[in-house]
């Protein structure tokens, strides 16, 4: 977890030191959200990249293994019964398994279009041993339907943080009591880059080039100090 306050504090700080413009409480909550998304979605991109090269021998050194560690904070396990998976949740499906006769028997994704053609013949039919699922949006069904509960491991996608308040004197204060206050999931080693992402959309969004320029500089600095 990072403290949002802590990133509202340090933007407000950047913002100010040049008196670039006033960031709303309002506007840092949907650049926070955007800039934790951000973040989260390069994570699959980065370890896709990183897949394809050969992996560093130095446990703390290896580029691969620190975004496994990110990423990991947001896998869940969970399990259902019938035959449908809908969790607004779910970012990334990993595995789904049956248990079939004291068997654990992995599911096997297979095209919508593919469906019909695999139902009619017996020898590609799917059973309980031999089961299939399709993807329809974000509905994910099971043929056939499991005759008890299923499991399935994702990724989820972290909470939209909140950075709640009360108005004292005209001033948002900071109300750590709030029941809506959330914090960013991410991973600690993210603070500097939220801050400097969320500078960049605020200095898009009034108009301040320079903000936004300062900004996009500190994040390309961090970011290329994170792969080396």
């Amino acid at each position: 977890m990072i403290s949002i306050d802590t990133v509202y504090q340090k933007v407000l700080m950047l913002a100010n030191k040049e008196q670039r413009g006033y960031i709303t409480p309002q506007e840092f909550n949907l650049f926070a959200d955007m800039a934790q998304m951000e973040i989260f979605e390069q994570y699959f991109y980065d370890l896709d990249q990183r897949l394809r090269v050969n992996s560093n021998s130095d446990e703390y050194a290896n580029v691969r293994d620190n975004i496994q560690e990110k990423i990991t904070l947001f896998e869940e396990n969970s399990s259902t019964s019938g035959n449908t998976i809908n969790p607004d949740a779910v970012y990334r499906l990993g595995t789904i398994t049956l248990i079939v006769d004291g068997v654990y028997t992995e599911v096997e994704e297979v095209q919508q279009k593919d469906l019909a053609y695999i139902n009619q013949s017996p020898l590609t039919k799917p059973t309980l041993k031999r089961p299939i699922y399709v993807r329809k949006g974000k509905i994910i069904t099971i043929y056939p339907t499991p005759t008890a509960d299923f499991y399935y491991n994702y990724t989820k996608r972290p909470k939209k943080p909140s950075w709640t308040y009360v108005v004292v004197q005209g001033k948002a204060m900071y109300d750590a009591s709030n029941n809506s206050l959330q914090d960013f999931e991410l991973h600690a080693s993210e603070e500097s880059e939220l801050v400097y992402k969320i500078l960049k959309f605020a200095g898009i969004s009034i108009k301040q080039v320079g903000l936004a320029q300062a900004a996009q500089g500190m994040e390309a600095a961090q970011i290329q100090q994170e792969k080396q």
